[in-house]
């Protein structure tokens, strides 16, 4: 019979010897999972594939494992330090923490325009405390997602010894662009593929494994030059069609993102034309689009 609960997949995964709640034995850590003997094979069998897929199968792939602790000013001049955060608020009433933009989607059916625009609902008391019901917020204000940490034996207490946990694995292979081109004697287009942990300090986490602070991520970059990248983005796109084929995993929308295509999105179908959909792609009945890109989304096709 299959579960009818999130709580049941969770007990079931604990039991069989999948996943585990961190720490459990000192009354555990929220969030935090560790993958049982069971878990770990079935999590290095999916990373091995997908190396395999991306990087082995392909001869214009290259691998890196970038250092987690990296130079504060990557995350300055990326921007991170400044716009990687989510609006916080605080009920007065129960004390619980919420994301504001997600009970202003909740309320009004769409993502609010800026932080002013939460405000001025909660000023309205138009935005409730999902806990408690409670209309009693704090203003809503930036927290940043990235976990702060100490380098070196004393903490000065000046920022001098400040570094991050990152917060993603692009950055590391931004900064070793040079190094894999030099070294591996690359031209363009060529591609760096990374798997590794990325930490985020999430508001709300939860879903089980599916938002949580702590979590590994398979991305890839591809470096093409300018006018390329749309035939590079359906080379891709066939490459893993044919791979998740071959794996026997299900198809997966294809994603839809208005203005760029480095920002992930939530899910989207994007119906198109049949006879403008390139060979190796698959369209069904409905008309519907699918590609399974990992990090590049594209809208409709030329």
């Amino acid at each position: 019979m299959p579960a009818s609960s999130l709580e049941q997949i969770v007990s079931l995964a604990k039991r069989r010897g999948f996943v585990f709640p961190s720490s459990s034995v000192y009354g555990g850590l929220a969030s935090t999972w560790d993958y049982g003997p069971l878990g770990v094979e079935l999590k290095n069998n999916v990373k091995r594939a997908w190396w395999r897929s991306v990087v082995y199968d392909r001869d214009d792939m290259e691998g890196l494992d970038a250092a987690i602790l990296m130079n504060r000013l990557v995350w300055k001049y990326s921007g991170h330090e400044a716009t990687f955060s989510d609006p916080m608020t605080d009920c007065r009433n129960c004390k619980a923490r919420h994301r504001a933009d997600q009970l202003y989607k909740a309320r009004f059916d769409k993502e609010p325009g800026s932080l002013d625009a939460i405000n001025a609902t909660i000023e309205s008391q138009e935005l409730r405390c999902p806990k408690c019901g409670s209309t009693d917020l704090t203003e809503a204000r930036p927290f940043n997602l990235m976990f702060k940490t100490t380098v070196g034996a004393v903490d000065t207490g000046d920022d001098a010894g400040l570094a991050y946990l990152r917060p993603e694995t692009a950055q590391g292979i931004f900064v070793n662009f040079n190094n894999v081109l030099d070294t591996m004697r690359r031209k363009l287009p060529f591609g760096v593929a990374q798997i590794g942990k990325a930490f985020r300090n999430e508001i709300t986490p939860g879903n089980f494994t599916f938002r949580t602070r702590e979590f590994e991520q398979m991305e890839i970059e591809y470096f093409v030059r300018p006018g390329e990248d749309e035939a590079a983005d359906m080379g891709f796109g066939q490459h893993a069609y044919s791979t998740q084929h071959r794996f026997g995993a299900s198809t997966c929308p294809f994603f839809s993102c208005p203005n760029s295509p480095h920002v992930s999105v939530p899910n989207s179908w994007v119906p198109v034309p049949k006879d403008t959909v390139p060979q190796g792609f698959h369209v069904d009945a409905h008309g519907d689009f699918y590609n399974h890109r990992q990090d590049v989304k594209r809208q409709g096709v030329e």
